[in-house]
């Protein structure tokens, strides 16, 4: 954990450029293969909070929020950091799954003052190939226990639910391996109309036969997962599209992306948007009671003294 003199102390070291690493570790423990990689984007991202305090003094105030990780195709370090004098503690932690979270710490702000942290991050962001030989990959048969989470239901993932099992396994048919996802994934996408409208998940997805990028990712996740196959939400940049877990004859296994909402991409990710997150059924400390679909903001205060609010202003744009 840094206070604020030590992270001033370390910033050298950060802005030259150490990486989490942490997605990459998990791979090696779980004998998981990187995809294979094409060309890199490199851009800038900024993720923070700004904190102004209205009508009288605020205290107490304790922020977090996710920000970009280290995974296979992406790699992100700090370039510039924005911190405020009141900032008593910044420091990041992982949620595990796919979250890592920066947690701040301003004990007050004053009466019409203003706190802020935000740090702004360099992404090496790589697209993904699909593989050259798509056959050789198959369904694991005893998935290893960092997989398990990616096969059961989830918030608006009814994996369980009678009618979205039937429809996967209708579209699977007599098909195995690669070829029984991809026949889910063309089901999918031709049952469900790509259409804006609010959250409602897989089976209202299925049953009302249109729904956006989330509800066409929901939708094919749960039919994997009713079929046997990891599958799991990748959050990109105002988007999002699945991920499904599948092993070569040695038992190593590799995740691959498609795009289940826009054009087809089916075991490729062409896309190179920054990825905020992966993983769609969460805890965080912060909020026990709930589990959360994604791991958004969070901020808790108090007013002091004159009854003060405190303004609050999430940052999370590309720079």
């Amino acid at each position: 954990m840094l206070t604020r003199r030590r992270l001033l102390a370390t910033l050298p070291a950060l802005l030259a450029g150490p990486r989490f690493g942490r997605a990459q570790l998990l791979d090696a423990e779980s004998a998981t293969l990187p995809p294979a990689l094409g060309d890199w984007r490199t851009q800038r991202y900024r993720v923070g909070v700004i904190v102004a305090a209205e009508g009288g003094p605020c205290g107490g105030l304790y922020a977090t929020l996710p920000v970009p990780d280290e995974w296979p195709e992406q790699r992100v370090r700090v370039v510039k950091e924005e911190v405020s004098k009141g900032v008593r503690d910044l420091h990041y932690r992982p949620l595990g799954g796919g979250v890592r979270q920066m947690v701040v710490t301003i004990p007050s702000v004053a009466t019409a003052g203003k706190e802020f942290a935000v740090m702004t991050f360099e992404l090496e962001r790589a697209a993904i190939l699909a593989p050259t030989d798509p056959t050789a990959w198959r369904i694991p048969e005893k998935p290893d226990r960092s997989l398990r989470g990616f096969l059961g239901p989830g918030p608006y993932i009814e994996s369980r639910d009678p009618k979205v099992a039937r429809f996967a396994k209708e579209a699977a048919g007599d098909h195995e391996g690669w070829n029984l996802v991809e026949a889910i994934y063309d089901a999918v996408r031709e049952k469900v109309e790509y259409r804006n409208g609010e959250l409602k998940g897989a089976r209202r997805a299925l049953a009302d036969g249109w729904g956006d990028c989330e509800e066409l990712t929901c939708l094919f996740i749960a039919a994997c997962r009713s079929q046997g196959i990891p599958a799991r939400t990748v959050w990109v940049e105002g988007h999002c599209y699945p991920e499904f877990y599948l092993e070569d004859d040695s038992g190593a296994g590799c995740w691959h992306p498609c795009q289940a909402a826009g054009t087809r991409a089916f075991g490729g990710m062409p896309d190179q948007l920054p990825i905020l997150q992966k993983g769609d059924a969460f805890r965080d400390p912060d909020r026990p009671t709930k589990q959360l679909r994604y791991v958004s903001e969070f901020m808790k205060g108090t007013a002091r003294g004159g009854g003060g609010t405190p303004r609050v202003t999430w940052v999370r744009e590309g720079a």
